[in-house]
């Protein structure tokens, strides 16, 4: 055996016993890692460099030389391959037992979304009125000057008008965002083909220039109207008496004399505090609900005005409606301010801030 073998050979058992000590400490992929790259690594790995160092040996040496070297890098990768092995054995029993399922723990509850307080309201306003028979009908929330003021016996100069309450859509058309659901009984009985027997409920999104804690720029309205021969006001007390009963319970009601522009008498209904119980105190203290009055308004009616008949007449170019023979009455309120009652919330903005928090304590 020539000297340049017998170096080589010294050099290849060093190595080989500076690998098994490396392999020794290696505990874990990272470690592994740096392992193979110091001994196997194509530009600095040492075994790597004694195979490059072949070519330089006598053409005689050659053969054996790479023998002995390859007989190394073998052992080595086959030490890397078993520790390997052993590693991510071990790595994958400890993610196992990390991730062990405990099966006799309670699963997680899955959330479930809730309808809206006021959307709730809505459906059992609406629900109401359809079981005494009303029609519900739904009509556009951009309107034009004359179904949603000049039909409901708004001139120009009447103060609803005012720019500080509308909202005014840009151009020269005329057009606004509704300022009440009345505009789509106009439309009703306009459109409507059937003979001068109305008896519908308009529910809708209204807008006001008006926000604080008892008024939102938008919020919901239901409006109802009935027309026919022989309507008086008592039908109206009637079925303002008859509905609030059965939305609230046994509480007494009041009525009102007040103004509307499109009713002729026109009165408020107001219901015995259902949080206090008339009494105007809760707690040691006054009720906020109703501000200490007893009383909480619920919402405005009156028959209707035989203007408005006759500025439908006037549409339709007949005497569909004639105010001699034809009477009737209608009533309007807020979705949100019966939700407020029946809640017993002191502030509108609460309802369309998002807060889940909030909306979750609400039965739907």
């Amino acid at each position: 055996m020539s000297d340049t073998i017998q170096k080589l050979r010294d050099e290849a058992i060093a190595l080989r016993r500076e690998f098994e000590a490396a392999l020794a400490a290696a505990a874990d992929p990272a470690a592994l890692q740096a392992v193979r790259d110091r001994f196997l690594g194509r530009r600095s790995g040492a075994v790597s460099a004694l195979l490059k160092s072949v070519a330089r040996l006598p053409e005689g040496d050659r053969r054996d030389a790479g023998q002995e070297l390859n007989a190394l890098k073998a052992a080595i990768e086959r030490g890397l391959d078993e520790l390997g092995a052993r590693i991510s054995g071990r790595v994958r029993d400890e993610a196992l037992l990390r991730e062990r399922l405990d099966a006799t723990l309670p699963g997680r509850r899955s959330y479930v979304g809730r309808v809206h307080p006021v959307a709730v309201v809505r459906r059992e306003l609406e629900d109401i009125f359809v079981a005494m028979g009303y029609e519900v009908y739904d009509g556009p929330e951009v309107e034009d000057d004359y179904h949603n003021f000049e039909a409901l016996n708004m001139p120009p100069d009447h103060p609803a008008r005012d720019m500080q309450d509308t909202f005014y859509l840009e151009g020269d058309a005329g057009l606004l965002l509704r300022t009440h659901t009345s505009s789509a009984q106009i439309r009703y009985m306009v459109e409507n083909v059937h003979p001068p027997e109305v008896r519908i409920i308009c529910p809708g999104k209204v807008f006001r220039r008006d926000s604080d804690v008892t008024h939102s720029p938008m919020f919901q309205q239901i409006e109802g109207l009935v027309v026919g021969r022989g309507i008086h006001l008592g039908h109206l007390k009637g079925t303002i008496e008859a509905f609030l009963r059965e939305l609230f319970g046994e509480y007494p009601v009041r009525f009102r004399a007040s103004y509307f522009p499109y009713t002729e008498p026109s009165v408020e209904a107001d219901l015995g505090c259902i949080v206090c119980g008339g009494s105007g105190r809760i707690a040691g203290g006054p009720c906020r609900v109703c501000k200490a009055t007893g009383w909480l308004e619920i919402l405005g009616s009156g028959m209707v005005h035989p203007a408005v008949f006759e500025a439908v007449n006037a549409r339709l170019g007949r005497l569909a409606y004639d105010p001699e023979e034809i009477t009737g009455f209608a009533f309007g309120m807020g979705i949100e301010r019966v939700a407020m009652v029946r809640y017993g919330i002191d502030d509108i903005r609460l309802f369309y801030e998002n807060d889940l928090r909030f909306l979750e304590q609400f039965p739907g």
